[in-house]
């Protein structure tokens, strides 16, 4: 079992910076792939960026990228997201979630991840 909790949402104004963070319990932290995803109400939750597990790797929505930047720290078993130029369409639940063993991991795919945290609210004004 892997526990996943998200902190570092809020209200930011547009343009601002927001950096989440995702700190895991439970099994080996480096075991897992990481990603980030974020959902708003009546639509599907979406991909947003993901990280390999050793960190050397990461993968990002058109939406996001350039203005978005995953990292992880292994040694403290935690995932970040670092959110600059908000935009107010950025703004959802964010999601972090862990990687489905076992199995071969495509990182914007729901079903390649097994462990989810419980969302941070995210809310870019205009």
């Amino acid at each position: 079992q892997v526990q996943l909790v998200e902190s570092g949402g809020g209200l930011v104004q547009a343009g601002g910076s927001l950096r989440l963070s995702c700190a895991a319990s439970g099994r080996t932290f480096s075991t897992y792939a990481m990603g980030w995803f974020r959902q708003t109400p009546g639509k599907e939750r979406e991909f947003v960026a993901a990280i390999n597990r050793s960190g050397r790797r990461t993968y990002y929505a058109d939406s996001v990228k350039g203005r978005f930047t995953i990292s992880r720290d292994n040694a403290k078993n935690t995932v970040y997201l670092q959110m600059n130029s908000l935009k107010p369409e950025d703004t959802a639940v964010y999601y972090c979630a862990a990687e489905r063993l076992g199995s071969s991991w495509y990182y914007p795919q729901l079903t390649s991840y097994e462990y989810w945290g419980q969302g941070t609210q995210v809310t870019v004004s205009s």
